[in-house]
């Protein structure tokens, strides 16, 4: 292959692409490029392993520190396990390429992103997208492409296409559209409480420039003569699917149409009709005719087939009937309960969430500003002070497997959950805590990440963190044959798992807050997406509502075992002074009031402790050392030292200064002792400060109405 450079341009904002120069060895690669930040992104494909029963795609996006000319920490001196947001970038690939190849393709297939360039201003991941779509085409893997994906901002009143991170920063909205020839594919976003409709328009925006991507691709690929493989899937001999589908349709029609079943009832019932209706036909089948239907039907392919017919009969009762396993009509919402304050007050708010057999408990914990997460990443943000985590335990879905760290899944649902809750986390100046929410999943039947948004508000407002809004999310669903479209809220497991989209709608009653569509489909109309966002709309309001009946608005007081906050404002040239050589200054602080200081870099000095009294002495101490004083002040001090020429007064906390003998009385005194003694409350007055910034003090010459004034300010 030849080397071959193509640019397209967005509003003046180029995207370049490198092929036939890099990774010669893998099957296809592309160095995708805009401004200085440059991915290279491979694909190679291997057969299928003997046994395999669905497609082992695997999707890795790798950050290198070179490409922002950093080297590593630590003692290794090299990149480790990839970090929270390249886990995230992963799964942004994989979710719209997965859809696109074929169901049936075996083959296992790899795709790595690298970036090996990066500046400050242009983000990688959507760039990775795109270049796997380029990747898998000069591949020539099976594909349903060519795919690309932009992301969308909103400055001011105008949506920009592949903001920088400035722009980011400071706009509305944050939004990824991925899409293939067919339609929108996928979709990411969070957004500061943006009505549904311009959240239409962004995506229609998005998907225009994804088709200008697309016609790059499509005049690449003639450039260099590739056509898009479209490889026939195995034929597959009818009579097992016949002979499954004759036997068990009627019985699996009569289990769906049992509305009052629950999912571990209506699972049984599915199962006790494989078991006796088909598995053992086909045992007695096989006794008497061997070489027919059974020597094809092993346990595999008789699961397959039956969760096939299975799946198709269940949609075929969503489209011709209207009604859902459940009984549920197409825009209803399933039982909503809710409780706050489930667990004791040792955690600082808690909440209980049940959406039908769906349940989650959220559970909050403050914290400090050192508590803060340092992102260690070649992303500009430096610090998280909103932290969101999702646990899904096996037992929630009542399977027994081992207990791993969390995987990309759970990553995921938490990032999902976090931005839904961040635009109205308040800022750090009206609530200086750092907050952990911790989502944990104790019965899955569908939509656990919107849970996990409708539990962390129900916490976040017991906790008494003043939101701005409280946010209720719900899962909508999809089910399409043919030219028929049927749009679900709320959907659950059997919906998720048979159906076609799984698209999560969070948001306050002024706007959305957070999107994230999947779909097994290969592109939806725009008029199909917009039909989803509108019928949330009313389900996450009615969600909201039952959320609101158990806590109306958060609560006016802390645990009582939450850190208590002080902060105030420092010169910045004393934070030196504050910590102290090697930070002995501020561990005496800590040692001595059992208060924790942090400070930052402006001089914001946040003090924290469970007991107000203590946060306050810390205080006072950090007001004496940086408090400026000037000549002719007067305070109440403290005697702390005394040696033959003098005694030493903390007139502040953590400030002193020395009385010399002769400053002691308007007579002359032989023994300082014979005056004060250490221990002693004195009213002294600043006599001059040094050109050494030492304090020399004094006792004479102070009015009574000083004096007054210095006990008064003391008390």
């Amino acid at each position: 292959m030849g080397e071959i450079e193509k640019s397209i341009s967005f509003d003046g904002r180029d995207i370049r692409l490198k092929v036939g120069i890099f990774a010669p060895q893998a099957s296809g690669s592309v160095l995708i490029q805009s401004g200085d930040t440059a991915v290279l992104v491979t694909a190679t494909s291997a057969s299928a392993r003997e046994g395999i029963d669905f497609l082992p795609l695997m999707v890795d996006y790798e950050e290198r520190l070179y490409a922002a000319g950093r080297i590593p920490g630590g003692f290794l001196r090299r990149e480790g396990r990839p970090g929270e947001k390249a886990i995230l970038t992963s799964r942004l690939i994989d979710r719209p390429l997965r859809p696109l190849f074929p169901q049936w393709l075996r083959d296992e297939i790899q795709i790595v992103a690298t970036t090996l360039s990066m500046d400050d201003r242009v983000p990688p991941d959507v760039l990775a997208v795109t270049g796997a779509s380029i990747a898998v085409v000069l591949a020539k893997i099976p594909f349903s492409g060519p795919m690309a994906a932009v992301r969308v901002g909103l400055v001011g009143d105008d949506f920009v296409i592949n903001p920088t991170y400035t722009e980011l920063e400071k706009g509305d909205l944050d939004l990824v559209v991925a899409g293939s020839p067919e339609g929108v594919i996928m979709v990411e976003a969070g957004a500061s409480q943006l009505p549904e409709q311009d959240i239409i328009e962004a995506i229609d925006f998005g998907y225009e420039a994804v088709s200008d991507l697309i016609e790059a691709q499509q005049e690449l690929m003639a450039e260099l003569g590739i056509e898009l493989v479209k490889a026939e899937p195995p034929t597959v001999d009818p009579t097992l699917e016949n002979f499954i589908r004759d036997r068990a349709t009627t019985g699996i029609k009569a289990v769906l149409s049992q509305y009052e079943l629950d999912k571990h009832q209506r699972d049984t019932a599915l199962d006790e009709i494989k078991e006796t209706e088909v598995v053992a036909a086909i045992k007695e089948l096989a006794e008497t005719d061997p070489i027919h239907i059974a020597a094809e039907a092993n346990s595999a392919a008789v699961g397959n087939t039956f969760k096939q017919v299975t799946k198709e009969l269940m949609r075929e009762q969503i489209i011709k009937e209207g009604i859902r396993v459940d009984g549920r009509q197409l825009d209803q919402v399933r039982p909503i309960t809710s409780r706050v304050g489930v667990l004791p007050s040792r955690v600082h708010g808690s909440g209980l969430f049940n959406r039908g057999l769906t349940q989650v408990m959220s559970v909050v914990t403050l914290g400090t500003s050192g508590d803060a997460q340092e992102m260690d990443d070649l992303h500009p943000d430096v610090e998280k002070r909103y932290l969101h985590h999702y646990n899904f335990p096996p037992y929630s879905v009542g399977e027994t497997k081992p207990m791993r760290s969390p995987g990309r899944r759970e990553i995921g649902h938490g990032a999902l959950a976090e931005r839904a809750l961040a635009p109205v986390i308040p800022p750090k100046e009206d609530f200086p805590y750092v907050i952990r929410v911790v989502s944990e999943v104790l019965s899955s039947n569908g939509s656990t990440s919107m849970g996990s948004v409708c539990g962390s508000t129900l916490s976040l407002m017991d906790a008494g963190v003043p939101l701005m809004k409280p946010v209720s999310g719900a899962a909508m669903g999809l089910i399409k044959e043919g030219e028929e479209v049927r749009i679900l809220t709320d959907i659950q497991g059997i919906e998720d798992f048979l159906g076609d989209m799984d698209f999560k709608v969070a948001g306050t009653d002024t706007g959305i807050t957070a999107l994230q569509m999947d779909m097994k489909l290969t592109g939806l109309p725009l008029s199909v997406i917009a039909q989803a966002i509108n019928q949330a709309k009313p389900a996450r309001m009615h969600i909201l509502e039952k959320m609101l009946s158990t806590i109306s608005e958060p609560r006016s007081d802390l645990s009582p075992y939450a850190p208590r906050l002080l902060t105030m404002k420092i010169d910045p040239e004393l934070i030196g002074l504050i910590i102290g050589p090697g930070g002995k200054t501020i561990k005496g602080i800590t040692e001595q009031t059992g208060a924790k200081v942090d400070i930052e870099d402006d001089g914001t000095v946040i003090i924290s402790s469970t007991n107000a009294e203590n946060a306050r002495s810390a205080r006072n101490i950090i007001v004496g050392m940086t408090k400026k004083v000037n000549q002719g002040d007067v305070f109440v001090g403290r005697v702390t030292r005394i040696i033959d020429i003098g005694a030493f007064v903390e007139f502040l906390p953590g400030k002193e200064g020395m009385i010399h003998i002769s400053q002691l009385a308007d007579y002359r005194v032989p023994k300082v002792e014979d005056e004060v003694n250490v221990g002693d409350e004195v009213i002294v007055k600043v006599r001059r400060i040094d050109e050494k910034g030492r304090i020399n003090l004094t006792r004479l010459g102070i009015h009574p109405d000083e004096a007054a004034a210095a006990r008064q300010a003391s008390a």
